[in-house]
């Protein structure tokens, strides 16, 4: 069992640059510079929930866009039919296509039309498979109609565009407001990540990023409205100050594309606030000639469909440069000259996620984070030490190793740590333990059967070896499915978890196995001797389970059924993740007045709005429903709230604010759904795959009944159900059936042992000898999550007291559930096979009278 120079050194290897990759998170920023070069020099990003910040997600309107293509579409087949000299009647939108009329029937005249509009075709992108589509379908339709129609790979190319270029009109805007390291990334077909630490109040970053800013020239109409309606080629535009409004020319006299800078300042004569605008050498030229052309006439100045000024035009400008002036605060200016700074977006932006973080919660999570991580870590090591003595302390090393190693990965894979990621490290403590334990327990029995040392700790590594992987494949498959389908900082505990697992495959078998054969040869050890200093169980129990078979099935059958009464009535209390709307968390100044704060917010008439405390009297939660009216009434309804919170106790602050839109809570419902889903679904393939049929149909009935109980749980207790939820489900998915496999390989090692065993008492004698380890297992992994729940707070209540609850679960599942099932179903194909044998001699007596 010696281990080569080659891989010792690669082992010593991998963990010397784990350290090097970690050293940079203890260390202050100038010490960091201080590092030679070719050491690590990158750190864990802290995510917004823990150093405060705005979480905002933008969706690209694929509506307007395509509005804008079709009307383009429209102006362009005039265009072509007339230089081509083809008379038409109507060109007119029908859904997504433009329908061309033409003025007679005429075949030749139709032929003629239909060559003419496929000028206006351009290649989309490129489709899968290489081939470059049409951005239009040109298809003429009895002998005077042709059908101009956008392409799928036309709507693609153009969303496509769109949010390319939005993303960096973004990223220019986010410039302006001069917010440290933010993030913009793309997410998806049509959406953009903006993630702004330090700032709480992302009101202004709302308008900032929400406007088009397509900003245009026009010239007033010379007729007055006839009864509120818009003289023929104008249109009738409100103005963004008052209620006027504009009888405002269709035609463009100059396009805002023309600006070059636009900049704050202050009127010289009235010193009110203005924007003060420049245009290049062309828009130089006609703007001069507009204003030289129309002396004596309104000019209006339009920024997404609202008039922002309409001055007379007294005397020519020729000097390229121009002011705007109105209604405006400094805030107004600095915020519209920004805007036009960047350039107009190619499509309005709607904010369909918002959440927000105050610098206080961040921090008070941070020091949460480690004060529970601290106290899980502890308790598991004097919990091994208790269990194994002083080769307790070879685990634990190898755990200490272990969350160095993993913040060293998350280091060199740029990974950004929340609070939910905090949680997958504390929880990967309790079950990177389970391998130890295996490792033990088996070493254990090995050595009672009278192995010498080396020879206990070979065959006790390569028997646990395989039930290790076969569980911690459970459990990534588990956190994989959750890192697909979750969202924000749930992925970030998808990471951790399955970072963590993935490094105790490498401490727990490859370091633990180096260490302690080195220890056995150094100390000359005999006999391998892994006794408890304190026993907390008999050796050698015969306890008859399957005794209880019926019991335990029955009571685990009762409690399923009571959970789905919970989940019906009262039902779950969906969190803002899958219901929409707004959430806020505020900390109060003084005991909180929940009758006086909500009388307030009441009168804001919002709709239904629900409070609570937790924690303290000074924490309160406050729910509102979705506002009708898009993006701008969510926000509108957000500083009303904060002002309102704000008035009735001053010295109040907004801890966390989040708003979530029916379409991100609706996809996100889908998706948990569907993880959920997928991941029992996996599960019964692996089991099925790894070990037979009704080991499968065991995991699989014992994981629903599992999961009910849980979802009972939330509906009992009142807990959120949200993201963090669905992942605390996912991973009892995964550590129920992690549990079965251990339980299920020593089944299947003793039926290869002991082929003419009863199979109840095979199972009895299984559950007997795993029964140490599904204990300890259990013991560890409620340790490592008990500070969590105590301490944790709301953040991840929803995770921790239902994880603890799902530990609890899974053992005893193990036990009086999946065993039984597989009893059942074990007897019934022993039936099935002696009638076939029955039936067999039966038909060769009687085909030999």
């Amino acid at each position: 069992m010696r281990t080569s120079r080659s891989v010792l050194a690669s082992y010593v290897a991998i963990v010397l640059f784990g350290i090097a990759a970690a050293l940079p998170n203890l260390l202050t920023p100038a010490q960091l510079d201080a590092l030679p070069g070719w050491l690590p020099h990158q750190q864990v990003t802290l995510g917004l929930d823990l150093r405060g910040g705005s979480h905002l997600v933008l969706e690209v309107d694929a509506d307007t866009l395509v509005g804008n293509k079709l009307e383009t579409m429209a102006d362009d087949a005039r265009q072509v039919l007339r230089e081509e000299g083809i008379g038409v009647t109507d060109v007119k939108r029908q859904g997504q296509s433009i329908v061309v009329t033409l003025a007679r029937p005429d075949v030749t005249a139709l032929a003629s039309a239909e060559r003419a509009l496929r000028q206006v075709v351009s290649p989309a992108q490129p489709t899968a498979f290489g081939e470059a589509g049409k951005d239009i379908d040109v298809r003429p339709e009895e002998d005077r109609f042709i059908r101009l129609t956008l392409t799928e790979a036309g709507v693609r190319a153009r969303v496509n565009a769109a949010i390319e270029q939005s993303l960096e009109i973004v990223r220019q805007r986010v410039d302006q407001i001069g917010v440290a390291e933010p993030t913009l990334q793309r997410v998806g077909a049509d959406r953009i990540l903006v993630q702004l630490p330090g700032l709480q109040d992302p009101t202004r970053l709302r308008t900032i990023l929400g406007s088009t800013a397509q900003m245009s020239f026009h010239m007033l109409s010379r007729e007055a409205p006839a009864d509120g309606r818009a003289p023929i080629g104008t249109r009738m535009l409100p103005s963004a100050q008052g209620p006027e409004r504009y009888p405002v020319e269709r035609r463009t006299a100059l396009s805002g594309e023309r600006l070059t800078d636009a900049r704050a300042g202050f009127d010289s004569q009235t010193g009110e606030p203005v924007v003060t605008f420049r245009f290049d050498s062309l828009g130089a030229r006609q703007f001069g000639d507009i204003t030289r052309n129309n002396i004596g006439r309104p000019f209006a100045i339009v920024l997404d469909g609202k008039v922002l000024s309409a001055p007379v035009i007294r005397e020519p400008i020729t000097g390229g440069t121009g002011q705007i002036s109105g209604n405006f605060t400094v805030e107004d200016t600095v915020t519209l000259s920004a805007l036009l700074r960047s350039g107009a977006l190619p499509a309005p932006l709607t904010v369909i996620e918002e959440r927000s973080v105050g610098p206080g919660l961040g921090s008070d999570a941070i020091n949460m984070g480690i004060w529970a991580g601290l106290a899980g870590f502890g308790l598991v090591i004097a919990f091994m030490l208790t269990l194994y003595g002083r080769w307790g302390l070879v685990a634990n090393l190898a755990l200490g190793l272990n969350v160095i190693l993993t913040f060293g990965a998350l280091s060199l894979l740029g990974a950004t740590l929340t609070l939910p990621g905090i949680a997958g490290i504390i929880l990967s403590i309790g079950i990177a333990v389970d391998a130890n334990i295996l490792i033990n327990e088996r070493i254990r029995e090995e050595t009672k059967k009278g192995l010498k040392a080396l020879a206990a700790l070979e065959t006790g590594f390569s028997r646990a070896y395989s039930t290790i992987i076969d569980a911690n494949v459970t459990t990534l498959i588990a956190t994989a499915l959750l890192f697909s389908f979750g969202s924000g900082p749930v992925r970030g505990f998808a990471i951790t978890m399955m970072i963590g697992i993935g490094i105790s495959m490498f401490t727990a078998v490859a370091v633990v196995r180096l260490v302690m054969a080195w220890i056995v040869r150094r100390q000359r050890i005999k006999v391998l001797r892994i006794e408890p200093p304190v026993r907390f169980m008999p050796e050698g129990t015969k306890i008859g389970f399957m005794k209880a078979r019926y019991l335990g099935i029955a009571v685990s059958i009762f409690l399923s059924l009571a959970s789905v009464g919970l989940f019906i009535n009262p039902g779950l209390s969906y969190g803002i993740d899958f219901k929409g709307g707004i959430q806020m968390e505020v900390k109060t100044g003084a005991p909180a007045d929940l009758a006086q704060m909500r009388a307030m917010l009441g009168g804001l008439g919002l709709g239904e709005i629900a409070m609570q405390e937790f924690g303290d009297d000074r924490s309160v939660l406050i729910r509102v429903e979705r506002q009708p009216g898009g993006d701008a009434a969510q926000s509108k309804a957000v500083t009303e709230m904060r002002k309102t919170v704000a008035s009735v106790d001053g010295g109040a602050s907004v801890e966390r604010a989040e708003v979530v839109g029916p379409k991100v809570s609706g996809e996100l419902a889908q998706a948990a759904l569907l993880s959920v889903a997928l991941a029992s679904l996996a599960m019964l393939v692996y089991i099925w795959w790894r070990f037979e049929w009704p080991f499968a149909a065991g995991a699989i009935v014992t994981l629903i009944l599992d999961v009910t109980k849980t979802v009972g749980f939330f509906a009992l207790t009142g807990l959120d159900f949200n993201l963090t939820a669905i992942a605390a489900l996912l991973t009892i998915v995964g550590y129920s059936v992690n549990d079965k496999v251990v339980v299920y390989d020593r089944m299947r090692e003793n039926m290869r042992l002991y082929k003419k065993m009863p199979l109840r008492d095979l199972i009895d004698m299984s559950i007997n000898q795993t029964f140490g380890r599904c204990l300890f297992t259990s013991m560890t992994t409620f340790l490592a999550l008990l500070p969590m729940a105590i301490w944790g707070g709301s953040a991840v209540a929803s995770f921790a007291l239902p994880m603890i609850f799902g530990v609890v679960i899974a053992t005893s599942s193990s036990i009086f559930i999946a065993a039984p099932i597989l009893l059942f179903l074990g007897d019934w194909r022993e039936r099935r096979r002696k009638t076939g044998l029955e039936a067999g001699k039966a038909a060769m007596r009687a085909t030999v009278r």
